[in-house]
């Protein structure tokens, strides 16, 4: 039995969908700092919080973000009310003191060691990444995340002081149902999972 209700798990779930093409419906500001209300409170390791996000959502900015698109990714982003450019910030060490306050130590783990932060930023952005596409669904939006793109030149572009690199794009805004593929198969439980 699950804890939310079937409408909530509709939502978040079994009913949700990734999107490409969008109605000519503006997303708020508003509407995007609820959705980034909502998925701060994901969980991160030592709460790291490495995500950063940049919101194209001008003509303009999605205009600097074309060249770094492969070409089957380009017409649905330059049409997305909102391009979400999700990125993790390699310096989140420096900021350890004051999100894991009970471990006045925490930074100093970090010093020096290059790989370490890089994994650490990319493995918890990714974590937050999936709250990001939760939480978008839960204040009624849709999205369709993907790859597909340029990662060094859109570091070039919008992140070049190398400190955040960029991990995946998430389109944003309200979905036209009518335009969905027929939704492709998952791998059952015992396919993919065992329990030891």
């Amino acid at each position: 039995m699950t804890i939310i209700d079937n409408k909530a798990v509709e939502t978040l779930f079994t009913a949700a969908r990734t999107h490409n093409v969008w109605k000519e419906q503006d997303v708020s500001e508003e509407k995007l700092r609820e959705l980034y209300h909502l998925l701060h409170f994901g969980p991160t390791s030592m709460n790291c919080q490495p995500l950063r996000v940049l919101f194209l959502k001008s003509q303009e900015a999605k205009e600097r973000l074309k060249p770094a698109l492969l070409p089957g990714n380009q017409d649905k982003t330059m049409k997305a009310p909102v391009v979400a450019l999700l990125g993790y910030d390699t310096a989140f060490p420096e900021h350890l003191p004051r999100m894991f306050s009970h471990n006045k130590d925490a930074k100093s783990l970090f010093e020096g060691k290059t790989d370490f932060i890089n994994t650490t930023a990319f493995r918890n952005s990714s974590i937050q990444g999936g709250y990001f596409i939760l939480a978008a669904r839960a204040v009624g939006l849709n999205a369709g995340p993907m790859s597909g793109f340029n990662n060094a030149a859109v570091d070039e572009e919008f992140f070049p002081d190398g400190q955040v690199k960029s991990n995946f794009l998430c389109n944003l805004g309200y979905g036209d149902a009518s335009a969905l593929f027929p939704r492709q198969e998952r791998f059952e439980f015992d396919e993919v999972c065992q329990v030891l």
